[in-house]
């Protein structure tokens, strides 16, 4: 939603224009979050501002191949002995930031490995609204600068989705992986009434990760415990889904420093004794 304001913002010369728009896709998106892409992709050509698709891959097939390198999703795991944790986060970085950084440095004209020459510096406008204001931060590279046009307004949330539905813009979705173990229960019981295919496919991934991740230990060495998309850690067909809230206001998957991990909602970020991760 905030992304969207922020183009939405710029198509409409209410802030600086952009030279492009980039959207990070893991592949494995809601069917929801692509039409509205297209929606959007549609708004902002018509304002000479192209949006620009990148992809390091599809994450669910790549999950689930043992030829592909396992990039940690955060699947919440169950040891041996009942030992309670999280696996590493490294999605995130792999699917979006990186991806994100190659197109960047592509348009300044010094694809990796070639070095950015000090000085030369692409404006990233992010969509982060007050109520995020602690995911706010510098580039980690000096070849871009963030900036905050949200903040700069002082818009929250609300003010984001007000601007939006004034321009006809509505039933905007969250930006996060159909099987992204920080769903909350009120995503978990729309996907299942509103999009069983999605809610399936979901339900296949979970019950295929349930001994680790394709190629995420070293050959010969396989893992030990379980791993699930739910916090309950039992198979998501059979998780007692308890939403509190169906609004979901909770946010989605950004690239720009993880919501979830910086918020404190994932909660549990000990692995348990056992069970070993992706180097």
């Amino acid at each position: 939603m905030q992304s969207s304001a922020c183009l939405l913002l710029a198509v409409h010369g209410e802030i600086p224009p952009f030279d492009a728009a980039i959207f990070a896709d893991t592949g494995w998106e809601p069917a929801a979050v692509y039409a509205h892409l297209t929606r959007l992709k549609s708004i902002a050509t018509a304002a000479r501002i192209p949006v620009i698709r990148v992809s390091a891959g599809n994450i669910r097939r790549d999950a689930l191949n043992p030829a592909h390198r396992f990039a940690s999703m955060p699947l919440f795991t169950l040891g041996p002995a009942g030992e309670r944790g999280m696996a590493r986060h490294q999605c995130t970085n792999e699917y979006k930031i990186r991806p994100i950084k190659a197109e960047v440095r592509r348009r300044l004209g010094y694809p990796h490995p070639k070095r950015v020459p000090a000085g030369l510096v692409a404006e990233m406008a992010i969509g982060i609204s007050v109520e995020e204001i602690h995911r706010a931060r510098d580039a980690d590279v000096a070849y871009m600068r963030n900036v905050f046009p949200l903040l700069d307004l002082g818009w929250r949330r609300d003010d984001c989705l007000a601007y939006l539905e004034r321009h006809g813009v509505t039933g905007v979705g969250k930006s996060s992986c159909v099987g992204c173990p920080y769903h909350d229960d009120g995503f978990w019981s729309r996907l299942k009434t509103d999009s069983p295919a999605e809610w399936v496919d979901a339900v296949t991934f979970d019950a295929a990760i349930r001994h680790g991740c394709a190629g995420a230990a070293p050959a010969g060495q396989p893992l030990r415990g379980r791993f699930f998309l739910h916090r309950q850690r039992v198979p998501l067909e059979q998780v007692v889904l308890r939403p509190r809230d169906m609004a979901d206001e909770t946010p989605g998957c950004g690239p720009w420093t993880c919501p979830h991990t910086d918020n404190g909602t994932a909660g549990e970020r000990i692995e348990p004794a056992g069970v070993r991760d992706a180097p």
